[in-house]
């Protein structure tokens, strides 16, 4: 894809009635003035469950978010991510193999933004939305631009899915988050998720049948 503003790019503001109020409700003051979204926005109404972990994380702990996105997948739980690290882009990949509407939100503006021919495809489906708050003057991610995606990611889901959060790096920020706001939170209950487990995040393991089945994802 050319630079350039991608085709079919909207503004939604607040009064749109596409704009999640769940943003104003949880991010209060520092909810996005307004986004910019290329895709079907209806997808925005959906139940949705966040991905978000830490660029670096263990091999066991990659091998099994992987066949849990899958099941994800498979069971047709949509997805709302940022997809910005190379274990997070394999998951996108992964959920673009099937058929259930995705949320991919870029940590910069969407004009010059590239998709691969997939994620392109599914745009034309209608399944996937590209969501930004980024203006057209953030040009590049910033590691501060990167912490406000996962917090938007975060924000907008009904729940989180968390494989790994690095202990006091902008995961794991983003995780007491929303903790503190009562928002479920999942994770592989394994001895390097020990601190988020004591942190109050569930294992996702005893909880999958129930988001399996869209009943914990609310």
């Amino acid at each position: 894809m050319k630079d350039g503003m991608l085709q079919g790019t909207r503004i939604i503001k607040p009064s749109d009635s596409h704009y999640p109020k769940l943003l104003q409700k949880r991010l209060g003051v520092v909810a996005p003035a307004q986004l910019y979204a290329m895709g079907n926005p209806d997808i925005l109404k959906r139940r949705l469950l966040g991905l978000i972990c830490s660029i670096k994380c263990p091999g066991s702990i990659i091998l099994n978010t992987f066949d849990t996105i899958r099941a994800l997948r498979d069971a047709g739980v949509t997805m709302v991510g940022g997809f910005l690290s190379p274990m997070e882009g394999d998951c996108l990949d992964i959920l673009l193999r099937g058929k259930e509407p995705i949320i991919l939100c870029p940590a910069r503006r969407l004009t010059g933004l590239r998709l691969g021919n997939e994620a392109r495809k599914a745009i034309n489906e209608d399944r996937l939305l590209v969501l930004s708050p980024f203006a057209d003057d953030i040009r590049h991610t910033t590691a501060a631009q990167a912490v406000k995606r996962n917090n938007l990611v975060a924000a907008l889901a009904d729940a989180l899915f968390v494989p790994y959060a690095a202990p006091e790096g902008k995961t794991w920020t983003t995780v007491h988050t929303a903790l503190k706001r009562n928002q479920p939170v999942y994770t592989f209950d394994v001895e390097d998720n020990a601190a988020l487990l004591a942190a109050g995040v569930k294992s996702i393991e005893q909880h999958m049948e129930k988001i399996l089945s869209h009943s914990e994802v609310e």
